[in-house]
This record gives C-alpha cells, structure tokens and sequence, in this order.
C-alpha cells in the first residue's frame, strides 16, 4: 500500500491512496482525513485502506482516479510530531570525525547517534530548498525514514520492529558551515538543520518484498547532482543499527506517539574496507556532499567539491528489482530566500 497527501490548502492536506506504478491516486480522506488521522488509528483504517488499494488494483474499485503529480504532493506526513534522525552508517561518522583528525569513540559502534530535528513544517518532495546564503554550507542528506505506530518507553527490540508502520525517503538538508560553531556550544543541532523533505509517497512494508528484513531496506539509494550520479550507495549494506534498534534507542527514556518519524542517517557505504569512490570511477559515490569533501581532505588535504549553490538540483528515488520506482523522486532546486 503506498499512501501521499495531496496539498489541499490546509496545513496537513488530504489523505490519498496512490497506485502501484505511482501512475494514479484515489481519494482516501472518506476513511481518514489525513494521513496522522490513519496513523492516530492504524488497527481500524488500515484494513479498509488496504481493502480500497485491493479495489483499485483488482480495477473493481467505483473510486475515481486521478493522474499523479507530484509537484502536488506534501510530504507524506507535512508535519509530524516527533522527526528523530539517527546516524546507522557509522561509516559516514568515522569519516566526519577522521577529517578533523579526531578518533572516534568506540561507543559510537554500540549506541546509536540521535538527534531532534524540527518537525513543525517539512519541505514537499519537489518543494525547492530556498536558502538565504549559500556560505551557510548547504547540503543535501540522503537517508531512509520509518513512521511508527505507538512504542512504549522501553520497548524491546520486537515491540519496535513490529510498531514500523511505513517507510519513505529523505532529503535531510543540512547547513554544514552552521554545524561547528552550534556544535561547539555543546546543546547540539537547531539552526543548521533546517526543513527535510520527504518522498511522494510512503509505503508499508510488504511493498517492498524480501529489500525488507524487518529492520534495513536492501536497495541502492539513488542521489543525482544536476543530472548526474552522485550515489548509489545501497542502503542495506554497512548500516550498524537497523531501524527496529532505531526506534528502540528513540523510545529508550520516553514512549513514541503515532507518527513518529525515526530517520536512518546518511546512506554510506565504505569501498574494501576504506572510504568509497565517486560513481564516475565505479564506486558507490556518495548520499551527501560533505561525504566526498572529508575523502578529498584525508587524501589530499583540501576540501574541492563544492556545496550546493543556487540553481542546483538534486534527486533522491529508490528503485525495485524491477526497475520501477517505489516512492517516486525527491526532486529539489536549491534556490535564494527572498524573505
């Protein structure tokens, strides 16, 4: 089952159920408003939300459909009550950390990072990310999400793993020349991790046949800088914490209410043991900019790609085995704020 909100005018949008192949949607608001509605009582709508996808597929349905576009989408949750992103690929933090010439605690491979981000307005999946400055280091983040149902305080591994209620993309836009001078005041992310955005569409599970385990999707992420691959890094490989033990760490101190957003990190993956190669010379490439800059820093000593400037595009999608794609591209220019 994939399901999106259609933009309506209101803060949240209108609840919709989209086809397959990503071709078509129907009105779904008759069963939930909105998408946290669905969310708020899963065991209830979902069943008829999976009834109606049946309908449609079987082409039984009376409901009428509607061509999808997706420059008409919110994200699939336009705001949530709870974005925790954490840093699965430690990989990616290694790298972080080499590049200043500081050693990695070995903690970091037992315990998950975490941060809060600002969940109060995310970016559509082709809303552009205006920014005011292009000397705030803007970059693009590359990740895989889960939203869950309720998880209590504590939860075990089974009750996290079984509350993942569905998955979708992420472009995690990050200001990198923000992130040092915050990090420094030892109070973590706020400014330099403005509004994400999400894929068109977020599906459940089983939409993703056996490229899900139940706790890591097995597929390459797709990530274009203007036309061109950027990364392919493959989001099953390299990821030390699955998501089941994301929302654990997440629900360790506290419960998650439904439509809880928990974000995988940077997609990264390493090449025979050491850091990955661009695309272009038959590596995996890379899911953000920062990534290429801290391997041109260890092996050269300077930093020559540069940051996402105005004009850039970028975009994020993940194919099936077959080809297709599963929840429709994040397909971003990176304008000027104008204010």
């Amino acid at each position: 089952m994939k399901l999106a909100t259609l933009k309506n005018g209101t803060r949240d949008g209108q609840l919709v159920l989209v086809t397959g192949d990503l071709s078509h949607y129907v009105d779904a608001s008759a069963i939930a408003p909105t998408l946290q509605a669905a969310l708020d009582d899963w065991a209830i709508v979902a069943p008829r939300l999976t009834e109606l996808a049946d309908e449609i597929a079987a082409g039984s349905s009376i409901a009428k459909r509607e061509a999808l576009d997706t420059t008409q989408l919110h994200s699939p949750l336009p705001r949530a009550f709870q974005w925790a992103d954490g840093s699965a690929y430690v990989n990616h933090v290694e790298l972080v950390r080499k590049a200043r010439s500081a050693e990695m605690p070995e903690t970091f491979w037992t315990d998950p990072l975490m941060y809060q981000g600002g969940s109060d307005r995310f970016l559509g999946p082709c809303d552009d990310i205006a920014m005011a400055d292009t000397a705030w280091g803007i970059d693009m983040e590359g990740e895989i999400a889960v939203i869950t149902d309720d998880v209590p305080m504590g939860a075990s591994l089974d009750q996290a793993r079984d509350a993942i209620r569905l998955i979708m993309l992420v472009n995690d836009v990050s200001l990198r020349g923000l992130i040092p001078g915050e990090l420094a005041k030892g109070f973590g992310f706020f400014q330099s991790k403005p509004s994400s955005a999400f894929s068109p569409v977020a599906v459940t599970p089983d939409e993703l046949g056996d490229a899900w385990d139940g706790g890591k999707v097995h597929l390459p992420l797709n990530v274009d800088l203007n036309g061109k691959p950027f990364g392919r890094a493959n989001a099953g490989v390299d990821m030390t914490f699955d998501f089941a033990q994301l929302v654990a760490h997440a629900a360790r101190t506290r419960p998650l209410g439904a439509g809880s957003v928990v974000g995988s990190g940077t997609v990264s993956n390493k090449l025979d043991g050491g850091p990955g190669k661009p695309v272009a010379e038959g590596g995996a490439g890379y899911s953000c900019i920062a990534e290429i800059r801290m391997i041109e820093t260890i092996e050269t000593g300077a930093a020559k790609t540069p940051f996402l400037q105005f004009g850039d595009r970028v975009k994020i999608e993940m194919l099936g085995k077959d080809g297709t794609s599963i929840f429709g591209a994040i397909d971003q220019a990176v304008t000027q704020y104008k204010g």
